[in-house]
């Protein structure tokens, strides 16, 4: 059996990268940070506010009880190293603070028996992937294919900034070693339907990622979505088994390539602000459309969040298998069930 396998969202899980919030403090509120986050928190967010150690612990308790539902789901489940600190990191042309490898669909894809490392948006996610490489050696060793995307030098003019409104760009630093925009893009911007790829693509850092991963993998069939939010695509389009799709809205399904439009769709209800937790001087990452951010197993099963009812009835209704597993803080952490894992082998 090849040490990787894993070409779409849905087949049956049987290896998975679990990732780790130990130690998550604020990201720097950087140009990436800024340009990242724009669609959903950076109008909401305050660099000065620190997460308290009983989130950061919550945190913890459910991505723990996560991985242990999986594990009881007879899948292998790896863990990432975690930070015993904050590590400061630089780089000729800019500073910041390392994260932990908490959502781990962002950095890197599995495309069939490749692991592939995407290229970083965040200054602050630069090396966060080192956290995860033991992992990718041992399966090197055991014979998988292993790549990189070129790793961004992230200067300020690395960034397009044509996808926000011109009152909100954000000032620019010039430096003479740039070499203007760079590939950007994030493996969570990519949907896999087995052979053919969906790929959100709202800026020049993706359309230059998107053109790198079609001149790579020929024998792939990549599917350009454009601009249908700044970013990832797992809470708005989700498959949850061959034939069956989670949809956000009208409009994901609107841009869908004609295959799929065959498929039975199921849209999102909706999710009010009574579901979440009540914070002092709330500081969110997500909308709250981060609780369709659901983990498919394979064989009719997902993982969906136990605090969202409304979610858990809809995906009942279309004849899902549902595993309620709490999580408390996916709005503070940007991030939910599909964000927290990497499948490395699904059959």
């Amino acid at each position: 059996m090849n040490p990787i396998n894993s070409k779409n969202e849905y087949g049956v899980l049987k290896e998975v990268i679990v990732g780790s919030g130990f130690n998550y403090q604020i990201p720097m509120l950087d140009l990436s940070f800024k340009l990242f986050f724009h669609d959903n928190a950076y109008m909401y967010y305050n660099e000065n506010m620190i997460i308290n150690k009983k989130v950061q612990q919550e945190l913890t308790e459910d991505i723990n009880e996560f991985a242990r539902v999986l594990e009881g789901e007879n899948i292998k489940v790896y863990r990432p190293k975690e930070l015993d600190k904050i590590y400061n990191i630089e780089t000729p042309y800019w500073k910041s603070a390392a994260l932990p490898a908490l959502n781990v669909r962002d950095q890197a894809i599995i495309l069939g028996d490749t692991i592939l490392e995407t290229a970083p948006q965040v200054r602050a996610r630069y090396f966060e992937n080192d956290l995860l490489k033991p992992i990718f050696i041992e399966k090197f060793k055991q014979g998988a294919k292993w790549v990189q995307m070129p790793k961004p030098m992230m200067m300020d003019e690395s960034f397009d900034q044509s996808y926000i409104s011109q009152e909100n760009t954000y000032p620019v630093v010039k430096n003479d070693y740039s070499s203007g925009f760079e590939i950007m893009i994030d493996g969570a911007q990519m949907v896999r339907f087995d052979k053919d790829i969906l790929i959100n693509v709202a800026n020049r850092n993706h359309l230059l990622g998107f053109e790198w991963l079609v001149r790579q993998f020929p024998d792939l069939r990549f599917h350009k979505i454009n601009s249908l939010s700044d970013g990832h695509l797992d809470s708005y389009i989700v498959p949850l088994r061959e034939g069956l799709l989670f949809l956000r809205n009208k409009d994901c399904y609107d841009i869908l390539p004609d295959f799929l439009k065959k498929w039975d769709i199921i849209y999102c209800p909706e999710i009010t602000e009574n579901y979440f937790p009540k914070y002092k001087n709330a500081k969110w990452l997500s909308s709250s459309y981060i609780d369709m951010n659901v983990l498919a197993l394979g064989n009719n099963k997902v993982i969906a969040n136990s605090l969202v009812p409304p979610v858990l009835d809809v995906l009942d209704n279309a004849g899902m298998n549902v595993i309620p597993v709490q999580h408390r803080h996916r709005r503070v952490f940007g991030g939910g069930f599909h964000c927290f894992t990497l499948d490395l082998v699904r059959e």
